[in-house]
Formats: structure tokens, C-alpha cells, sequence
């Protein structure tokens, strides 16, 4: 067998951030009395994709990107909110999205026998740990990892080395590294010096310096690169 070891990303990888985010911000807009336009909405996540951003890249702490996104959204809109409180209770909301991404649950049951499998997710702990226990994928981990309790976070090396040296009998040319997002999961596998996996359903165009190993369009097509 050519891989044993398989990190999966959570986030539009197993679970349908998409979404959960979307439910998320209309229960927290609805209790703001505020209507979530397609314009707010996008807003929203032109400045939230920023913050993770610089938080990948170690500009800034994950309390930052929790705390201020709201502040932020809402000096656009001439209004003043409290972003620590308002973040709190947007990830209350988003904690209880635990929609499935496609049969993911499905391709994990059937991964689990023949593989050691983990989770590698940036997101944030309490709200990570309930969305994987409530959709019942938490049993089918070995580990699970967040970048809140690693204290660094993907695509750091930090992070990496710290999951490898908790892997049991870790071999490097034996993992494979499964995610949706270029900047942190495939360019933290090519630091990391472990294959790639690239989930792109959008197909979307890659970057020139961050080159996956492997590129799918439908997480069902793993069995394809296991296969090879």
C-alpha cells in the first residue's frame, strides 16, 4: 500500500462550510435586525477570507480575525457593533452547522479500515469539536488537531512537525495531505514535504508556486489517487 497516513482538512472538504456559514450569518443578522443583502454577504467574506489569510501567513492571532470581522463589516455599513460579542455569538451559530459535504461521511467509513486518518483544521476548537461530534465523524479520527490547541497553524512547518511527532510510526512518504484551500493545506503539505491532495470543485485556477501532487474535483475521486 503506498499511503497509510491521511490528514483531512474540515472545513469545504467533510463539512459544507459554505453552508453552515450562510445559516450562521442569517440567524446572527436576524437577531441584529439587520436584512443580510447578497452585497453585505459578500462583504462579509471578502474581509473575513483577508483576516484568515494574515492569520495563515502568522500576521495576526486567531482572536483578531474572531473579534474584529464584525467591526469591521459593520464600519462599512456606518454602524458600530461590539465584534468580540457579536463573533461569539456567530460562532455559537456556527458551531451547530454540521451539514456534510457531499458522501463524505460515506468515503471516511470506507477509508478507515485500510488507513490512519486525522484531522489538520485551522478553525477554531469549540466550534471544530462540536460540528465534527455532531455529524458523527469524530470516531473515525485517530486525532484530531487544531491549529488554537497546536499553538501554529497551517501552512506552518510548526504545525506540521508538531502533528507528525504525535502520528504513531509517522513515515512521511506514506501521508497524504487532503484540503480545499491552496494556501493552507496544499502549500502546508509541499513545506511539510508530504503529497498533496487539492479538492477543487470550483476548479478553480492553482497558483503558480503552490503545486499539488494530486487534484480532484469530488472528494469520491481519493480512491482514484489511493489506487495509483
Amino acid at each position: 500500500m503506498k499511503f497509510k497516513t491521511l490528514l483531512f482538512d474540515v472545513d469545504d472538504t467533510l463539512l459544507d462550510f459554505q453552508l453552515t456559514e450562510k445559516k450562521a450569518l442569517q440567524a446572527l443578522f436576524q437577531e441584529e435586525n439587520v436584512t443580510l443583502t447578497d452585497e453585505i454577504e459578500a462583504t462579509y467574506k471578502k474581509i473575513n477570507s483577508q483576516l484568515w489569510r494574515e492569520f495563515e501567513q502568522g500576521k495576526i492571532d486567531k482572536t483578531t480575525v474572531t473579534d474584529t470581522r464584525f467591526s469591521l463589516l459593520f464600519e462599512q455599513l456606518d454602524k458600530k457593533v461590539d465584534g468580540k460579542k457579536m463573533g461569539e455569538q456567530y460562532r455559537h451559530y456556527l458551531g451547530q452547522g454540521h451539514d456534510l459535504l457531499g458522501n463524505s461521511k460515506e468515503i471516511i467509513e470506507r477509508l478507515k479500515p485500510d488507513y490512519d486518518l486525522y484531522i489538520v483544521t485551522n478553525g477554531v476548537a469549540k466550534t471544530q469539536y462540536q460540528r465534527l461530534n455532531d455529524s458523527n465523524m469524530t470516531p473515525f479520527f485517530n486525532d484530531i488537531f487544531v491549529s488554537e490547541e497546536v499553538g501554529f497553524q497551517k501552512p506552518m512547518k510548526e504545525y506540521f512537525d508538531y502533528v507528525f511527532e504525535r502520528i504513531p510510526n509517522f513515515e512521511r512518504e506514506k501521508t497524504l495531505i487532503i484540503g480545499d484551500s491552496l494556501a493552507s493545506d496544499i502549500q502546508g503539505g509541499n513545506s511539510a514535504n508530504i503529497k498533496t491532495v487539492w479538492l477543487n470543485p470550483g476548479k478553480q485556477h492553482p497558483i503558480a508556486e503552490v503545486k499539488p501532487t494530486y487534484e480532484i474535483s469530488y472528494l469520491d475521486e481519493i480512491f482514484n489517487v489511493l489506487e495509483q
